[in-house]
């Protein structure tokens, strides 16, 4: 079965979008109305115990990855028997992985009071919380979460962003009611475990309205078994290195500085991680057509798309950062307070730490699409091992600065460097490496040129807080991409690019222009 790549695509980032727009922008007035209500010490209690069951999360080793990577061929073949039986191994794993949380996460109990440094809110049980958190957390293994491979595997992720979409939505709606009426943190936190038991439900009913054909029946081969352990350890190894960037980040911070200054800095790595998000959806919504032509097309054509996807990529990531560039501090001013800024420098730094994410977002895509996470475990040990080490000295020595710039150091020497090399030599093996961290150097300068420009136009304004806001933002949207435009149209990359991505998703006519 081929997918209809192109349609499915265009389906999951619509729907993928709209989820992230609901489910990204509730969560962020619920904190400025929690930081309003209780405080900033219950956003940095928040923070880090998300931060510590995403390690947890580990224990799930990336089963489904690996589960729904081998579902390509079978799907691509209707081998409905061979992707029964790869759903019955997936139960069984996630009731394994669901218990093994719930383990590992009660022997934690002991140490949770060194991962604060001061004091904590005086109305707050630190054990009662981290159970709520632990059991939520636990509960999206052990009911149904299994079913959720299905609609992933068929390109179907606009299904599962509705639903999460509707439950996720009505529980942030409900919370901000409490935080505003009641002003109690245990009703707004025992909505997160009840929230997830209703999604978890709604998803195993459509799944099996859907796919009534496919049920938990049969074992998977000898060979296939084999195969998921070795996708199953590199992709453990992997999920430990996005960890180690990402949650061990406000550990530290939480550790070294304390609750406030860790609300702080994840009032601004919040804004990234939503900008994340956005881009994230992109990235899921063409997966799984990804996985399906890596299956019935030649690497050239795979190298091909990879370099006209990235090139539009890269347009709308330089933007975006730029964005993020010129918006953060009012932002922050506006909806935190002039006491929650820190200082441009650190502004700087998460732009940075958001712009190299996206350099490694196109060449991941299509590394975890051929199955490549074996053959990246050094390089995401190495990277694990640099980030953690860089962490403690870099953030003992230079506080917040610290831990950003050494994020910045892993991502770049070893996740993009590393990374892209591992992936053209074991899977596009055309020898056109050098080409490709060509175009990114290319990429990286123009961004930082239009950055530049647009920086200085808008300090050129200064107004109150709200009407700075919007004339910066206006800017910001019109300004780089018509610098962007006129650097590229007469590039080649742009004339390869451009003309693929309009007529693919039947936008030549609407954007006729952008073709002269």
């Amino acid at each position: 079965m081929k997918l209809d790549r192109t349609e499915n695509t265009k389906r999951n980032i619509l729907w993928g979008t709209l989820n992230k727009a609901i489910t990204l922008l509730l969560p962020f007035i619920t904190r400025i109305v929690m930081n309003r209500t209780l405080g900033a010490e219950y956003l940095g209690l928040n923070s880090l115990f998300r931060s510590i069951l995403d390690v947890l999360n580990l224990s799930e080793l990336g089963f489904s990855s690996a589960i729904v990577y081998c579902m390509y061929e079978p799907i691509a073949k209707n081998d409905s028997d061979a992707i029964c039986a790869l759903l019955n191994a997936y139960r069984k794993l996630y009731k394994i992985v669901g218990a093994a949380i719930l383990g590992i996460g009660c022997a934690l109990l002991p140490v949770l009071p060194r991962l604060v440094h001061g004091s904590i809110p005086r109305d707050v049980n630190l054990y009662v919380v981290y159970l709520i958190y632990l059991l939520n957390t636990a509960v999206s293994y052990l009911l149904f979460a299994y079913k959720q491979a299905l609609p992933n595997a068929f390109q179907r992720v606009d299904i599962i962003s509705n639903i999460t979409t509707i439950t996720t939505g009505g529980m942030y709606c409900i919370q901000i009611v409490i935080l505003m009426n009641v002003r109690k943190y245990y009703p707004y936190l025992i909505l997160l475990p009840v929230s997830t038991v209703i999604n978890n439900i709604i998803t195993s009913l459509y799944v099996d309205r859907t796919y009534p054909e496919y049920r938990c029946r049969g074992e998977i081969s000898q060979a296939m078994k084999a195969e998921i352990k070795e996708k199953v350890t590199g992709l453990f190894i992997t999920r430990i290195c996005q960890t180690t960037r990402n949650s061990l980040d406000s550990i530290c911070t939480s550790a070294f500085l304390g609750l406030v200054v860790t609300a702080m800095y994840n009032n601004y790595y919040y804004i990234l991680y939503a900008m994340t998000g956005i881009f994230g959806v992109i990235i899921q919504s063409m997966t799984a057509g990804v996985g399906n032509s890596i299956v019935v097309e030649s690497r050239e054509k795979n190298y091909n798309d990879l370099k006209k996807i990235n090139f539009i990529f890269m347009w709308i990531s330089g933007w975006a950062t730029i964005c993020m560039l010129v918006l953060y501090q009012p932002f922050i001013r506006i909806f935190y307070g002039e006491k929650y800024l820190f200082p441009e420098s650190v502004v700087i730094e998460f732009c940075l730490y958001f712009y190299m994410l996206r350099m490694g977002d196109i060449r991941a895509l299509y590394s975890d699409a051929a199955g490549l996470w074996w053959e990246n475990r050094y390089r995401a040990i190495a990277e694990s091992l640099t980030n953690i080490v860089l962490n403690i000295i870099l953030g003992r020595m230079f506080g917040v600065h610290g831990i950003i710039i050494a994020t910045l150091i892993s991502l770049f020497v070893i996740n993009f460097l590393l990374g892209s090399q591992i992936v053209f030599k074991h899977y596009f093996q055309n020898g056109k490496l050098a080409e490709y961290f060509q175009l990114h150097g290319f990429y990286l300068i123009v961004s930082a040129l239009v950055a530049l420009v647009t920086v200085w136009l808008c300090s050129l304004f200064s107004f109150g807080d709200g009407p700075d806001l919007l004339v910066k933002l206006i800017v910001a949207c019109i300004v780089p991409n018509l610098l962007y435009y006129l650097i590229y149209r007469k590039t080649a990359i742009y004339r390869l690019a451009m003309p693929w991505i309009l007529h693919k998703y039947n936008l030549d006519r609407k954007f006729r222009f952008l073709l002269k």
